[in-house]
């Protein structure tokens, strides 16, 4: 079939005018390719990571080592997803400060800030879509290395983003993160 832009056009899901690089939670969800159990198994409700999921686990801690302005809260590496919270704090001078949520319908950032919206081959650095980008392809690089350089993907494209609003929003995320294992066992209701 060939191609038609106007019934091949992706979507974006992401806020219209808002800026993916100011401080906030955001939760995160990413799917493996094909939906395929890529990253361990499941063994009574619980997850038994492979050595991809701990390449997933390892290269998900390492965001936070190599970006001072992030925080990690829970996540959770599952089969066939990931799920995780990721907190971009307010950069001061090269020190991270305490992030408030972000507000939805505010997408100006902060006072005097010009807004950083990233475009399409154009990232911007410390945003939302570059952090995950960086981060599926340093699993993807290291997962094919393993699998002798194949080419074979990791991901499917894209992920899905919520922006945290509140302390109630953000505890729900988390219930929904540590119930997740047991979601996926066959029969549990």
């Amino acid at each position: 079939m060939p191609y038609n832009p106007l019934e091949h056009h992706r979507h974006s899901i992401r806020l219209k005018g808002y800026d993916y690089s100011q401080a906030g939670a955001y939760f995160i969800t990413a799917n493996t390719h094909l939906e395929q159990n890529l990253f361990g198994d499941m063994v009574g409700d619980h997850v038994q990571l492979n050595r991809y999921g701990h390449i997933a686990e390892q290269e998900w801690l390492q965001t936070a080592v190599i970006r001072k302005n992030i925080e990690l809260d829970i996540f959770a590496i599952m089969p066939d997803h990931f799920h995780g919270i990721l907190l971009i704090l307010e950069s001061h001078e090269g020190t991270a400060a305490p992030c408030p949520y972000a507000r939805p319908g505010i997408y100006t950032g902060a006072a005097g800030r010009a807004l950083t919206i990233e475009q399409f081959g154009k990232p911007t650095a410390g945003s939302l879509p570059t952090i995950m980008r960086s981060f599926k392809s340093a699993v993807t690089r290291r997962i094919n290395q393993l699998r002798r350089g194949d080419g074979t993907p990791v991901w499917q494209r894209g992920y899905y983003e919520h922006v945290v609003r509140n302390d109630e929003d953000l505890n729900r995320i988390r219930q929904y993160i540590l119930d997740n294992p047991s979601k996926e066992v066959p029969g549990y209701f």
